[in-house]
């Protein structure tokens, strides 16, 4: 059944209500490596591919947390209207991002591209897309709540954190467009691998071809650190080719 929209957002703003989904034994593939987002980042150069964010432009909110799965995109912007007159007189909110809610199946990533200094999602929204279905967040601007995400356990990677409400202060343009993390390009569907380490946006047309060589480094990597446990020696170690 095809899904329809909230009215939150003009309809030409949802660029797509259904994303082709993934096999699953792909996204499981992705899931059991063991350096997820290391072991993509070098296949990635390997086929050079662009598409990988360090943590440390965008960190994640709870340590040790890891997400794997396709990309439902929103995009904010710059609120024109002024301010004050916005939350005292016009009282209109125009965050669209429950829109991205009603579209999200169990599995699926937000991502936004969004408006630093204000929130771009806080608690209750953040409850609102876990229930959804929603993995996790990748925002590439600032979120409200940190204390919710953690205790959640709802893993969300982001610029920083701030009070101030973005009702008044920003616009949701588009849902399931095409956004950009720090520069890097996430189309709808794109998988999203992320970790402690950094973030990885793999275009669907080279999801195959990106698991089929980390698979190949992951193996030999863990070959590689079997042999250092064993006590293999130094020289055998850096002459020997594991992948």
């Amino acid at each position: 059944m095809a899904k329809t929209t909230l009215g939150k957002l003009p309809r030409e703003a949802i660029r797509l209500t259904e994303l082709p989904r993934l096999p699953r034994d792909v996204v499981e593939g992705y899931k059991v490596l063991v350096d997820l987002t290391g072991t993509i980042s070098d296949a990635m150069d390997q086929l050079g591919i662009v598409g990988v964010v360090p943590a440390y432009v965008l960190p994640p909110v709870t340590p040790g947390t890891r997400v794997v799965g396709p990309a439902v995109t929103v995009r904010n912007i710059q609120r024109t209207a002024q301010i004050h007159k916005a939350a005292t007189v016009d009282k209109t909110n125009t965050q669209g991002e429950t829109e991205a809610h009603n579209l999200a199946e169990p599995g699926d990533v937000l991502v936004i591209q969004g408006v630093p200094g204000c929130p771009n999602m806080g608690g209750q929204a953040a409850t609102t897309a876990r229930r959804q279905g929603f993995i996790g967040a990748i925002v590439d601007a600032t979120v409200r709540d940190p204390d919710g995400y953690r205790e959640m356990n709802w893993p969300v990677w982001c610029r920083g954190f701030t009070p101030i409400t973005g009702k008044w202060r920003m616009q949701t343009v588009e849902v399931n467009g095409t956004v950009e993390i720090r520069s890097v390009p996430c189309k709808p569907g794109d998988l999203v691998c992320a970790d402690e380490a950094g973030i990885a946006i793999i275009p669907r047309d080279k999801i195959a071809a990106v698991l089929e060589l980390s698979q190949k480094i992951d193996a030999g990597d863990t070959k590689r650190k079997a042999d250092i446990d064993k006590g293999v020696g130094i020289s055998d170690l850096w002459s020997k080719k594991y992948k």
